[in-house]
């Protein structure tokens, strides 16, 4: 079997004929130099799926599901909140929240957030490509972006607040319940002392100080995302 896992939108099944989509079919034949009767495999929320390649042309590769190799996945919901952050430092922060185990990404427009707008297809197609490479099954969705106060009014989620005012160093695990965790990360300018407060008056929300530098937003992801999974898993 080729070391080769793709992502597949569609449904998946045992004994499913079907076809990869132009960029996907384009990469399994130019890049990788896949061959008729070679063994890939494809995965989405169903599970993942061994697969063999049916027949090969410039543009479309078909193949058939041969058996299935993992099962669904029953994860908990990790979700991150962030500003935007300039396109590069962007990308790498979403390919390694991917790796670390979001479910959700939040884009959070606060007071001090400079760049106001994302690109949603280019971001989904980082997300796609980092579950890819990281064995995940569950690809993680992106929301649109929200103001701080929409974001807030949803009540169904255990809030993780990184705060360099906080003196608190660890988790306290019995306020997790089984709702959503939601770690919040600030603006590269840090959050307003209005939005501080807003934040704080979250009900059971837990404010948490990961270091005492000052760390870029990419790298308060990554330092947030690493403690928070360590604690919960």
């Amino acid at each position: 079997m080729s070391n080769i896992r793709l992502f597949f939108k569609e449904s998946l099944s045992l004994n499913l004929t079907a076809k990869l989509d132009k960029s996907q079919s384009h990469y399994v034949t130019k890049v990788m130099r896949i061959k008729i009767g070679e063994i890939f495999s494809l995965f989405n929320s169903s599970g993942e799926w061994e697969a063999k390649i049916l027949t090969l042309s410039k543009s479309v590769v078909e193949f058939n599901i041969t058996k299935q190799l993992r099962q669904k996945e029953n994860v908990k919901e990790l979700w991150l909140a962030f500003s935007p952050i300039k396109s590069n430092y962007f990308n790498f922060m979403i390919q390694k929240a991917t790796e670390l185990g979001v479910t959700k990404f939040l884009p959070i427009i606060f007071d001090r957030t400079i760049v106001r707008k994302i690109n949603k297809e280019r971001l989904e197609k980082v997300i796609i490509e980092a579950a890819e490479q990281s064995n995940r099954i569950n690809v993680p969705s992106i929301e649109a972006p929200q103001p701080l106060k929409d974001f807030l009014s949803n009540e169904k989620m255990d809030l993780i607040f990184t705060d360099l005012n906080s003196q608190n160093k660890k988790l306290n695990l019995t306020k997790l319940t089984s709702n959503p965790t939601c770690v919040i990360i600030g603006p590269e300018g840090d959050f307003s002392e209005e939005e501080r407060e807003e934040i704080l008056r979250f009900k059971d929300v837990q404010p948490i100080n990961i270091n005492e530098n000052i760390l870029r937003s990419e790298t308060a992801v990554i330092s947030a995302l690493s403690i928070v999974n360590y604690s919960i898993n």
